[in-house]
């Protein structure tokens, strides 16, 4: 006689097609997260880059002393970020500044038109000390790691009120690493801040040099007499810019250059500072305290790159 199970009871036959689905299931779960690529995001802390660089570059901290190549340095924390995760994307970058009503100011609506970009602004006090830069900071970056949107969380800033904008990420599971910008003596990060992060890495003078330039009356290259004569349109800097991409398949050949292409409409830290150092050359111009022909710079040498592949 065949055994007959109490009422209410699941047969054996039932227990094991369970299990089955259950390791059905999780093997689609485990397939599922194995091919979804990890996204880090960059949070910077505007008041920090300007102070710190301003320092280590120009000797003070005052804006009005120096240009900040926001674009080109944004840029260049962008290509670092791409070697050190490698197999992760760029979320975007949040730039964190203050402006008096928390309107945009010209150089913070440029940084704010940058793809990949989006400018938080606090407010500024009557001492234009920043106020309420943290918060959003935090706000953000809990957010994204609450959400899973990020793996990864590259915090450029030094104050002590970020311990708990880390804390809040790490919580949900997101790695946060804290870059910042060499000091000239101590430190300019607080202490607290470099033990609560999972890593740290610091930018010397000369990863700084090239985005800070100390405000001149004139169009100055290199320290020369100033360049006499009106600036050089946007046009004319497009132009340059794909001369100069001309120049460079010519010398390097096009498998150098078509290695490049992935990676637009960014260029990397090195092959931007070579471009813009090749145009200041021909057009006997610094373009350090001009963004706007700095992007047509860079247009004009995508331009042509791209019309060749």
């Amino acid at each position: 006689m065949s055994e007959v199970m109490p009422p209410g009871q699941p047969d054996l036959a039932s227990i094991v097609a369970g299990i089955e689905r259950t390791n059905e299931l999780l093997q689609r779960v485990l397939a599922e997260v194995a091919t979804t690529p990890s996204t880090h995001a960059i949070f910077v802390d505007a008041g920090y880059v300007y102070a710190a660089a301003g320092r280590l570059v120009a000797g003070t901290e005052d804006r009005r002393a120096f240009e900040l190549d926001a674009e080109g340095l944004i840029e260049a924390f962008i290509d670092k970020a791409r070697t050190i995760f490698p197999d992760s994307r760029l979320l975007r970058v949040y730039w964190f500044d203050g402006a008096r009503r928390r309107i945009h100011t010209p150089e913070q609506q440029s940084v704010a038109e940058l793809p990949d970009v989006k400018v938080r602004l606090g407010n500024l006090n009557a001492n234009n000390q920043q106020k309420g830069v943290d918060s959003l900071i935090r706000s953000d970056l809990e957010s994204l790691a609450r959400h899973r949107a990020i793996g990864d969380a590259v915090l450029i800033g030094g104050d002590e009120d970020l311990v708990s904008a880390v804390e809040a990420a790490q919580g949900y599971g997101a790695r946060v690493h804290l870059w910042g910008i060499e000091a000239l003596d101590g430190r300019n990060q607080a202490e607290p801040l470099l033990w609560e992060v999972d890593s740290q890495r610091t930018f010397d003078l000369d990863f700084c040099k090239p985005y800070v330039t100390r405000r001149a009356t004139g169009y100055e290259l290199n320290g020369d007499s100033p360049l006499c004569g009106p600036a050089p349109t946007r046009d004319e800097v497009r132009f340059v810019g794909a001369q100069i991409a001309a120049q460079w398949l010519s010398a390097r050949g096009r498998e150098t250059l078509a290695e490049l292409l992935p990676g637009h409409p960014y260029l990397p830290g090195s092959v931007d500072q070579e471009l813009l150092i090749d145009a200041e050359g021909l057009l006997r111009l610094s373009l350090r305290a001009h963004a706007d022909l700095r992007r047509a710079l860079r247009d004009g040498f995508w331009e042509h790159l791209q019309a060749q592949y």
